[in-house]
């Protein structure tokens, strides 16, 4: 309804220019993108469960504690697979799916410190590492304080 009140109210050269932008516009592959996007969150996770089994196997962890190993190990695999160019090229391919799994935050983290490396290790590198993760930080944090919060309220009061 907006859309077309909004037509009316263009001129004739407006809306020839609108009609030659939308015959020109390329349209975006959205259920190809979808699929790339969830095979490639669908291999890091697998990659993430081998990670696990291999701490519940050879460390003797339960699957319960092999959760914080794993999640270091996979921030530390996205950081050193960013800093050696692999793991741009796999955001490239994969969009969303490279980003949403725990290793979208180690790729997040090192690229600012990357980029920002000819500043200086303490002024570019540490003034600059935590601009785009620290609101994950804060908000995780948060968030978890929350849940916490509710969960104990809840047990204080028999619910749980």
């Amino acid at each position: 309804m907006a859309s077309k009140e909004k037509n009316k109210n263009m001129t004739l050269q407006q809306r020839n220019y609108q009609q030659l932008q939308q015959k020109h516009e390329i349209k975006r592959p959205i259920v190809k993108n979808c699929l790339k996007a969830f095979l490639v969150g669908g291999i890091i996770c697998v990659i993430g469960q081998a990670v696990t089994y291999f701490y519940i196997y050879f460390f003797n962890f339960t699957e319960q504690s092999a959760g914080n190993p794993t999640v270091a190990t996979m921030v530390f695999l996205s950081m050193i697979f960013t800093g050696i160019g692999v793991y741009d090229r796999i955001g490239q391919f994969g969009g969303a799916g490279s980003a949403v799994p725990v290793t979208g935050f180690g790729n997040a983290v090192i690229s600012a410190a990357i980029e920002h490396r000819t500043e200086g290790f303490v002024l570019g590198v540490g003034g600059n590492m935590f601009k785009l993760a620290g609101s994950v930080i804060l908000f995780g944090v948060f968030s978890a304080f929350v849940v916490a919060l509710v969960k104990t309220l809840l047990v204080i009061w028999g619910v749980l």
